[in-house]
């Protein structure tokens, strides 16, 4: 085989292990789950007296949605002296005069609330926040993005966590606006359920550190400022902010019963520049964080945990190494004879996938009653998981290169159920689409691949072909399946 043949062979066992560990590590949060019984807040009621509140709008050119937000926000059950609104709006469009007509009529209807432009975007998201609560009245600080759509009781929901002095922030569970829209959003939901009903949940449980989410949630103001405020060093300051503060000795509390469903991307663009965004901004938070947190006086379980939760994306660039390693380990395997080591492969991966399977079924079953229904969703699911690994690949090698890229919003449409303006196409992002190219050409490449195996006999790598190749092809089988442009 040759050392260069035998170095392939290896990095590819090597990359496939990898890939195993952080599969089966969603085995341990199922574990973490049912281990572990639920965190109530102690005491269950609302601090006397109830804390002013502060409610932020972050709002960049949400135009279509920019009145359902503020509307909301102006409706939520808290007594009126104690609740005031800001409506952080960065926009450059027409989005902007919707807000200030909103507002006003809200101001008129004697509602607490300001229209806050900036001279610049600066920082973004972060930047915005920051801004604001320099502005601030409020003890309590939510946080609510521009296609959420609370419950009237959703502050006085979370409040009764802050009757506990170490609580610095609540997190509730997102729901979903337009979860059966198409095909793309039911794969989405089964994505964010998993990470909310299992993953949140588990690390909550387990006391092992978990995050804010950016939106619907409610902060102790003292927490953030204690933590470093906002910062905009990271695409994903919600992650950063919650680590800091998390290493200082804040608690978090995590209530999956309180639930403000969100509109999900309905166009795989958005889709893709999403988790791009969050993809980058959760590594250029581990490289930040992982030295201070590593050195830290936390308890080992903690600290493990923590580190997969930190580099947990860095699985799609072990996907994209394996897809590269996987034609050349098989070919170089079978020229050495050793043919028989083919089938470890099919089982490690088999297994891998299944442990993945396991922790979103086990989400689905959680929070709804026709679960089984969502089986028929996860094939589509795992493709499409497997085809965001070229686009989330260029983020980690972006973050690690300390590259840096502008906050690129989600556009937002107002969809609702499976109905929605077919507006949307005007707003499709275009990152990335010189990439679809790349794309069509590795689906070539492992539809060649399969059909060698096939016709040389090689059936042991054969499931891993067709899965890379429906994975590079997700975007076609999306647009055949409907409402996916």
């Amino acid at each position: 085989m040759g050392i260069v043949g035998a170095s392939i062979v290896t990095l590819y066992y090597a990359t496939l292990s990898l890939l195993a560990v952080y599969g089966w590590h969603r085995f341990h949060l199922l574990r973490l789950y049912r281990r572990h019984p639920p965190r109530r807040p102690s005491p269950a009621v609302a601090p006397a007296p109830l804390p002013a509140i502060t409610v932020q709008l972050p709002i960049y050119n949400e135009r279509r949605v920019v009145d359902r937000l503020i509307r909301a926000a102006c409706d939520l059950e808290y007594p009126p002296g104690l609740l005031e609104i800001q409506v952080l709006d960065d926009s450059t469009d027409v989005t902007s005069d919707l807000a200030a007509a909103v507002v006003e009529e809200m101001r008129r209807e004697g509602r607490d609330i300001r229209h806050i432009r900036r001279l610049s975007r600066q920082g973004f998201k972060a930047g915005a926040l920051a801004a604001g609560l320099a502005r601030a009245r409020g003890e309590l600080v939510a946080v609510l993005d521009a296609d959420f759509l609370p419950e009237r009781s959703f502050l006085l929901d979370l409040v009764p966590c802050f009757a506990d002095p170490r609580i610095g922030m609540a997190q509730a569970r997102w729901g979903h606006l337009n979860r059966d829209y198409s095909i793309l959003t039911r794969c989405q939901a089964i994505f964010l359920d998993g990470h909310f009903v299992i993953e949140s949940a588990a690390r909550h449980r387990a006391s092992r550190f978990f995050n804010f989410n950016g939106t619907a949630g409610l902060w102790r103001r003292s927490c953030i400022e204690s933590a470093g405020g906002w910062q905009s060093d990271t695409l994903t300051e919600d992650l950063d902010l919650s680590y800091r503060a998390q290493l200082l000795g804040w608690e978090f509390a995590f209530v999956p019963q309180v639930v403000v469903p969100a509109e999900l991307p309905a166009d795989i663009d958005s889709f893709r520049a999403q988790q791009h965004r969050w993809t980058m901004g959760s590594i250029q938070t581990a490289r930040k964080i992982l030295p201070r947190l590593l050195r830290a006086r936390l308890p080992v379980p903690v600290k493990i945990e923590a580190l997969f939760h930190l580099t947990g994306n860095l699985s799609y660039a072990l996907m994209v190494l394996l897809a590269l390693l996987l034609v050349p380990a098989v070919v170089l395997r079978s020229e050495a004879g050793l043919s028989a080591l083919l089938a470890l492969d099919v089982p490690l991966f088999v297994l891998t996938t299944l442990a993945v399977m396991a922790f979103y079924v086990g989400a689905q079953r959680l929070v709804r009653e026709d679960w089984h229904r969502t089986l028929r969703d996860l094939p589509m699911a795992m493709c499409l998981g497997v085809g965001l690994s070229l686009s989330n690949a260029r983020a980690i090698a972006a973050a690690l290169l300390g590259l840096r890229r502008e906050f690129a919003r989600t556009p937002k449409h107002r969809l609702v159920g499976r109905s929605g303006h077919r507006e949307r196409a005007v707003e499709r992002t275009t990152a990335g689409r010189p990439w679809r190219a790349v794309e069509l050409l590795a689906g070539a490449w492992f539809a060649g691949a399969a059909a060698w195996a096939m016709l040389s006999g090689h059936y042991a790598p054969l499931p891993l072909f067709l899965l890379f190749l429906a994975g590079c092809l997700v975007r076609p089988i999306l647009v055949l399946a409907g409402k996916t442009p």
